[in-house]
């Protein structure tokens, strides 16, 4: 049997890791990154909601759907001369409706545009 010296050959050799100065910087920097934005993001969304003491209450005037009507006949017996598909809308989006399907004996906000 013969045996062969491996010597310094085969022996793995640890290889310390450094960080120049700008690789310390990168680091910091991506690091520092979320942080920054985290805070960006903050301060642009941060101020909006402030309440205040005072309440505001807006009183409507309400029409009563009568038996036959539709949103289109009550949107056109409110403003005779705006866009009835314009006055529809404004129904649906303050009186909250799921369609445009209106029951006779319902009562409907008026928006103020159109209030006389």
């Amino acid at each position: 049997m013969t045996n062969v010296e491996m010597g310094d050959a085969g022996m793995s050799s640890r290889v310390r890791l450094r960080l120049t100065r700008r690789g310390r910087v990168v680091l910091t920097l991506l690091a520092a990154l979320p942080i920054v934005i985290g805070a960006f993001v903050f301060a642009l969304n941060g101020g909006g909601a402030a309440a205040s003491g005072e309440q505001t209450h807006a009183t409507f005037h309400y029409v009563t759907v009568q038996s036959g009507d539709s949103l289109w006949s009550v949107a056109s017996r409110l403003a005779p001369n705006a866009d009835p598909r314009d006055v529809i809308a404004d129904l649906v989006s303050l009186n909250g409706l799921s369609s445009a399907v209106v029951t006779p004996g319902q009562q409907l906000a008026i928006p103020a545009q159109y209030d006389k």
